[in-house]
């Protein structure tokens, strides 16, 4: 268990997260988990063998730090919503699943665990956000060498809403802990940077959640 300060219902607050799950392939069109799929077998990586997929992580790997550490030049962030369960009720941040792409071709689970997952500060009540659900959006930016482009813009549409997801998974989200809840596809290709950039847009409510962090990569080898 790790304790993290998040602003929660507009009040800055520790938060004890007691477990943290990543939700994989977890698009709601099945041609499109298809074409995510393949477009991670390119690069070597097994698909599993049902949709959506869960893996459990460690909590100690979330971080609200702009900064964080990683090996080589092999690792990538993506924009993902995020689900919080805090005393009985759902809240939605955004989050970077930020992953060894090297690694991911011996193990996914290993690969996720080998980063941390950089999260934002801010979460929002889910329940102001169902009504209009389908309208927000998932936007990644990166930034390398001094150039910044976007790297990520899609829909929440193009993924299993909370309450589906969920019943896939099995039981509810259990106090205390944290959900990252998949991706859309990347503009180009997936690639690392210095810097990575994911945003929550709610054009209804006219307000984002956004979070920046640095990376800082260490060369391979003694």
């Amino acid at each position: 268990m790790i304790s993290l300060r998040l602003l929660v219902d507009d009040q800055e607050q520790m938060v004890d997260i007691r477990g943290l799950f990543i939700a994989g392939w977890a698009g709601r069109n099945e041609a499109a988990v298809r074409v995510h799929v393949e477009e991670l077998q390119t690069m070597g990586v097994s698909a599993p063998s049902t949709t959506p997929a869960f893996y459990r992580i460690s909590a100690s790997r979330l971080t609200t730090s702009d900064v964080i550490e990683v090996m080589g030049a092999d690792s990538s962030g993506e924009a993902e919503y995020v689900l919080l369960m805090l005393r009985g009720e759902l809240y939605v941040g955004i989050g970077s699943d930020h992953t060894d792409r090297k690694v991911e071709v011996i193990g996914v689970t290993l690969s996720k665990q080998m980063c941390d997952k950089p999260l934002g500060k801010i979460f929002w009540r889910y329940k102001d956000l169902a009504p209009h659900w389908d309208k927000l959006r998932l936007r990644s930016f990166r930034t390398s060498e001094g150039v910044r482009e976007n790297y990520q813009d899609g829909s929440v549409a193009e993924l299993l809403p909370p309450e589906v997801l969920l019943e896939k998974f099995g039981v509810s989200l259990p106090e205390g802990h944290v959900m990252f809840c998949g991706t859309v596809a990347v503009t180009s290709r997936i690639r690392g940077a210095e810097e990575f950039e994911v945003e929550l847009f709610d054009p209804i409510l006219g307000r984002s959640l956004h979070h920046k962090y640095h990376c800082v990569s260490f060369p391979e080898g003694a």
